[in-house]
């Protein structure tokens, strides 16, 4: 080897070999910038047919979503020990004014409906005797029916299909859900290329020199762009539990060693727009089991207003009919069921604070082990990260047949 050919070589393209390193860090970090925003965008799919992208979370919304929730759901989420905390006496007491307007408007249209002008011609002491009983019964009624409720709370609610619908419904949700936990795993991926490019460029000074092979630059860039993602992905998971390296470097994966922060970040999230009250709420009445609520709140309406019938309930029957009496009473029910969305704000407030979503999942992600907690996070990169570290690769070879171009000119 001629040391003195590739010391005068050295000397007068020094400007070449001192570039090497510093594209290859250029490069280590595009790719890494390009890897972490595919992920998330773009949120639809844009392209012609199927030539085009769409971001690798929201284009998997539904399969990791049900993995997300999966894994909240068996290890974070417990309905019935959550709803359970719920006061019936309270949730009546604070429904109480706001029930008595609801019981006031829907007995005024049933008594309308099903025997008109029968309201005004009630003397007014006789009808205010009919809505003072029908308030003093609501809140027994809601007592009753939250005590059903967080005993048979599975038999209405399906949290897995309420987060899964609400995930896959706003994608920019699920984004949410990775990226804000995830920052600095993110942001650690991004500055990895930057030295990890350096290490590789340095290596690609030794063989350009040895071999001035304008094949060099292209593999070079591919293998920055390929070897840069693939370490730093690694590195985000790998190893579960702190090891010393070469017996001086310690070295944890960055998320394990996070899982305290991770805790609370996620749990302010599924708390904040995942897991709500208005969210659960809408599950509960529109959701797949809603027909078992309806039946539940049939049962306790139909038996609230015999109750009030009391020894008239015969009059009253042979006033509008049995069929009528019994129409009467599911009407009572679908109007109650009506009122429900907006009569229940009234305690949303109170539920946020008494279910505790927030604290509990971060008490249930600091109990999980090891394999258990990456789930939170991994299902994000695991099927599709080969796409990830491939685009990197190529934008890599890209670059470096650029750098050739540039040197041949």
């Amino acid at each position: 080897m001629d040391w003195r050919a590739l010391g005068d070589d050295f000397t007068a393209n020094w400007h070449i070999y001192a570039t090497m390193p510093i594209i290859a860090s250029i490069i280590g970090y595009i790719t890494k910038r390009a890897a972490i925003e595919m992920m998330y965008r773009p949120l639809e799919f844009v392209g012609v047919g199927k030539l085009g992208w769409q971001g690798v979370i929201p284009a998997n919304a539904e399969r990791m979503a049900t993995v997300a929730v999966d894994l909240m759901t068996s290890n974070l989420i417990d309905p019935r020990a959550i709803f359970a905390r719920l006061d019936p006496q309270e949730v009546a007491a604070r429904l109480r004014e706001p029930m008595a307007a609801v019981v006031e408007q829907v007995t005024v249209e049933l008594v309308e409906e099903y025997q008109p002008n029968l309201w005004e011609r009630t003397p007014r002491q006789a009808r205010q005797v009919v809505l003072n009983r029908a308030r003093a019964e609501a809140p027994r009624v809601v007592e009753r029916l939250m005590r059903e409720l967080a005993e048979n709370i599975e038999q209405v609610l399906d949290v897995k299909d309420m987060a899964v619908r609400q995930l896959v419904r706003d994608k920019a949700v699920l984004n949410r859900l990775i990226r804000e936990t995830a920052t600095p795993e993110m942001r650690f991926i991004a500055r990895s290329g930057v030295w990890f490019g350096l290490i590789i460029g340095l290596v690609q000074v030794v063989v350009w020199a040895l071999t001035k092979s304008a094949w060099v630059m292209p593999v070079f860039g591919g293998l920055t762009g390929w070897l840069t993602d693939w370490l730093a992905l690694k590195m985000i998971f790998f190893p579960r539990r702190e090891k010393r390296f070469l017996g001086v470097v310690r070295w944890q994966g960055m998320f394990q060693r996070r899982k305290e922060q991770v805790a609370e970040d996620y749990a302010d999230l599924v708390a904040r727009e995942i897991l709500t009250v208005g969210n659960v709420l809408e599950a509960v009445l529109t959701g797949p089991k809603s027909d078992r609520l309806f039946d539940m709140v049939q049962y306790e309406v139909r038996r609230s207003i015999d109750a009030q019938a009391g020894a008239v309930k015969p009059l009253v029957v042979a006033a509008v009919g049995p069929r009528r009496y019994q129409e009467m009473k599911k009407a009572a029910a679908r109007k109650a069921m009506a009122s429900f969305p907006e009569t229940v704000r009234e305690i949303e407030d109170y539920a946020t604070e008494a279910l505790g979503i927030r604290d509990t999942v971060v008490r249930q992600i600091q109990a999980l082990d090891a394999v258990q907690y990456e789930g939170l996070l991994r299902p994000a990169f695991r099927q599709d990260e080969w796409k990830l570290i491939a685009v990197g690769a190529v934008i890599g070879c890209l670059v470096g047949e650029l750098q050739v171009l540039l040197l041949l000119h």
